[in-house]
């Protein structure tokens, strides 16, 4: 299960990003921090879950190279 974790975490790393992109266009401010605040939450919990079983180094490789391939 910490692998899925670890997985899906770093799938929301690409969200945040994309929320900042959001919030650079007019009327989408609230909506694109709120988005990329969301993404980050969401992929620090999941990263924070998969390390109870991972270790941290791992964990935070693979999050990593899961962004960075985005």
């Amino acid at each position: 299960m910490s692998w899925l974790f670890l997985i899906t975490a770093g799938l929301l790393e690409i969200g945040w990003p994309l929320g900042l992109k959001y919030a650079q266009q007019d009327g989408c401010r609230l909506a694109g921090i709120a988005a990329a605040v969301l993404f980050m939450a969401g992929s620090g919990f999941l990263l924070f879950l998969a390390q109870k079983e991972i270790p941290m180094g791992t964990a935070y490789a693979a999050v990593s190279y899961t962004h960075l391939r985005a």
